[in-house]
């Protein structure tokens, strides 16, 4: 199993991996009627901003895992705006077809993914990491993560934040377990921060 910066043609398995972990860790292939709708929404848009701040875990059956951040939220929500949401409101008409939750995600592209613009002064990055079952305990995700704090620092950002339901016990333990902590809780589940400026 190898880690290594994100290339062009490691999106469709971004894609399948985001697909695999979207019900709170686990499978969401049967929840979705189209399966690009999650990835649109929290892996694709990240490597065509900024594909020096993604990785992949890979084997020999293809992805088995990515990082994919953000350096500055509200810089990133803006580029959404203007180069990444257009196309697909017009791919994904609303009110949109399908089941619940591509409903939801279809409302979502229309509504664009605004920052939580509360912590983005001590906090201005963001991310999102999804590992298969086959590469859980592997060691990944924490390198993973020190990838992204590397480069994170190298560019002098000061923190980094992240969502994670509150039903996702073992990712809150992971993110525990690397350096994050809790900075507030609502309905949604747990707002987790690292602060960058401290080793």
């Amino acid at each position: 199993m190898e880690l290594r910066r994100f290339a062009r043609c490691d999106l469709p398995g971004l894609y399948r991996v985001c697909l695999r972990t979207g019900a709170v860790g686990q499978d969401a292939t049967d929840r979705y009627t189209d399966p690009d709708l999650l990835g649109h929404l929290y892996a694709g848009a990240y490597p065509t901003a900024d594909p020096a701040l993604s990785w992949v875990v890979r084997d020999d059956r293809g992805v088995a895992g990515y990082l994919v951040a953000t350096a500055d939220s509200a810089a990133f929500a803006a580029w959404q705006e203007e180069h990444w949401w257009p196309e697909l409101r017009e791919r994904y008409p609303l009110p949109g077809t399908g089941t619940e939750d591509d409903l939801r995600a279809i409302s979502t592209i229309h509504a664009g993914q605004p920052p939580r613009t509360a912590v983005l002064d001590r906090y201005p990055a963001h991310l999102h990491i999804d590992l298969l079952p086959r590469a859980q305990g592997s060691g990944m995700g924490r390198r993973l993560i020190d990838a992204v704090v590397t480069e994170l620092r190298a560019r002098g950002v000061p923190g980094l934040h992240l969502g994670v339901a509150e039903a996702n016990t073992g990712a809150i333990a992971f993110y525990d377990r690397v350096g994050f902590s809790t900075e507030s809780r609502d309905d949604a589940g747990r707002l987790l921060v690292m602060d960058l400026t401290t080793a």
